[in-house]
């Protein structure tokens, strides 16, 4: 799920978060990624059903405001990730 490169991007930002912060609204995905709002909305619903982001939905100031956070599911599936490509890059 995560080799995609938009939803490895994604993954990426929410894990360079700590755990008990807020998460990433999704115009800021948006300019990290460079998906357009269909693509990055995709995406979002591809990790979400593999329980790897939360997508929260909400209006601030009557303004709707979707925000996502890395799950503990999605911070764990990163990391392996991450050690595999690294065990790739180390010819192991």
């Amino acid at each position: 799920v995560i080799h995609q490169p938009v939803r490895l991007r994604v993954m990426a930002a929410l894990t360079a978060l700590a755990p008990d912060e807020e998460g990433l609204d999704f115009v800021r995905l948006k300019s990290l990624t460079g998906a357009t709002d269909g693509n990055l909305g995709a995406h979002l619903d591809q990790l979400a059903r593999a329980g790897y982001v939360d997508v929260t939905k909400a209006f601030v100031a009557r303004r709707p405001r979707t925000t996502v956070k890395a799950s503990p599911k999605g911070r764990a599936a990163f990391a392996r990730h991450v050690a595999f490509l690294k065990a790739i890059i180390a010819g192991a």
